[in-house]
């Protein structure tokens, strides 16, 4: 079947638009590629997102009801397309169902119409880096495009259809929401990579009175239908306390199992990202590119060249004083922030930390206690997680720096640092007291550390 034939003649309804690429790319491969009717449903206001309704608003069979959704939006429809984060008891999606209107999201859709074989990569932390290694050391190795989907900021993967060809592959990152989608089409990649397992999105599991216990079985569930519906000649790449979890789960997991171990890479071998954690990325991302027929070579080759990921534990600038700035923004977990002060007290031994943001209702003990072993100083940017990061400081004499802004906390960092110290941007929450995404704030502060570099 011709891909573009898929969407002809049919009524869509795109639940969520947003402003970050992926929606809109989404709704005007549908608008354009034979639908009769895209309807774009929102909760934000038209105003709230006027950028992107101005990208689709010239196409005559998009319609837009914004600034909440309506039941009729979800019903008499061929499909709808659900964006990440969408309430799993949610009125719409269960009146859909009661309608016998298909669900979908477009990681989960791209792969069912592409045919393509497909690396997905999932797990709490790791799992940006580990999908742009493997993509990264492929194209080097093959010195072919090598597609690039899922969770990657501003590509719509639906518009990836239009860059499938003959003999094409494709490296997925895919977040728990996406992977939803694959669970719903009964679908996993063909090979599988499982980074790890920690606490996060509790905020969103544990809707409707849910314990902590049974909101992380849901999350695990959905994470784990990476490799729950693989056939036996599938791969899955994961830990052995990934998979000690995964072998509670129904069903028999029948196709390869391969349990990385950072063992498996030259102990001289240098990375460009510090920490321990990355090291494990790097034997993840060896094993799948083994699965793929890759030489030992060829992978410690193009792993040598990997440069890191923006937002991930990347060395920004280093100031005319001789301060290091590390970028974590990504890191919207305490854990992830614990791993990161982790792997540079081995490089530093004063530490700067800002963080601070929305809470996601996840523990931070074991972050209070990080911050004591190795931090100079701690600068908060405002959000409810902030105020209960600062009472639990408190109680064990930290005293933070509580900011108004982001560049108030970088201007106050800057100040505190010295020659031989670092700073190191690590939320440990998510961005949404202050900012639409966690994109917008990256944005921000690769923008304001600009001020802060050597002049030539």
């Amino acid at each position: 079947m011709n891909t573009q034939d898929y969407f002809k003649d049919k009524r869509v309804t795109v639940m969520g638009l947003g402003l970050l690429g992926r929606g809109i790319g989404d709704a005007r491969y549908i608008a354009e590629n034979g639908a009769t009717e895209v309807i774009v449903t929102d909760l934000k206001t038209a105003e709230q997102l006027a950028i992107a309704v101005a990208e689709l608003e010239n196409l005559s069979n998009v319609t837009f009801h914004l600034g909440g959704h309506v039941l009729t939006d979800f019903e008499k429809v061929d499909l709808v397309l659900v964006a990440a984060g969408v309430p799993m008891d949610s009125e719409f999606l269960a009146h859909a169902k009661k309608h016998n209107v298909p669900l979908t999201q477009s990681a989960a859709l791209f792969a069912q119409l592409s045919h393509v074989p497909i690396v997905g990569v999932t797990g709490t932390r790791g799992k940006s880096t580990v999908t742009h290694m493997i993509h990264h050391v492929l194209e080097v190795a093959t010195g072919e495009k090598v597609l690039l989907g899922g969770n990657v900021r501003g590509v719509s993967n639906l518009q990836l259809l239009n860059e499938v060809v003959e003999d094409s592959l494709c490296v997925m990152e895919l977040d728990s929401w996406q992977l939803q989608g694959f669970g719903w089409a009964s679908i996993s990649p063909q090979i599988a990579v499982f980074t790890n397992f920690m606490e996060d999105h509790l905020n969103y599991y544990m809707r409707g009175g849910k314990s902590k216990e049974e909101a992380m079985e849901l999350y695990f569930l959905d994470k784990a239908q990476i490799f729950l519906h693989q056939e036996e000649s599938g791969v899955l790449v994961t830990t052995p306390e990934v998979f000690t979890r995964a072998q509670k789960l129904p069903g028999t997991i029948g196709q390869e199992v391969i349990l990385a171990d950072a063992s498996v890479l030259p102990e001289d071998m240098l990375l460009a990202m510090p920490g321990e954690h990355n090291r494990l990325n790097a034997a993840l991302a060896y094993e799948a590119l083994r699965a793929l027929g890759l030489t030992e070579e060829e992978i410690f080759t193009g792993l040598a060249t990997f440069s890191g990921v923006e937002g991930r534990l990347q060395l920004v600038l280093t100031t005319e004083s001789g301060v290091k700035i590390y970028n974590d923004n990504n890191a919207t977990t305490p854990q992830a922030t614990t791993v990161a002060l982790k792997a540079l007290a081995k490089e530093s031994k004063n530490i700067v930390l800002i963080a601070g943001g929305a809470d996601k209702n996840i523990p931070l003990e074991e972050l209070v206690n990080t911050i004591g072993d190795v931090a100079k100083v701690v600068v908060l940017i405002p959000g409810n997680g902030t105020d209960r990061l600062t009472t639990l400081l408190a109680e064990v004499g930290i005293e933070a720096v509580v900011v108004e802004s982001l560049e108030a906390a970088l201007e106050e960092a800057v100040l505190a640092a010295e020659l031989g110290d670092t700073i190191l941007f690590s939320p440990a929450f998510a961005s949404f007291s202050q900012y639409t995404n966690e994109y917008e704030r990256n944005d921000e502060f690769m923008t304001l550390i600009k001020k802060y570099a050597p002049q030539e």
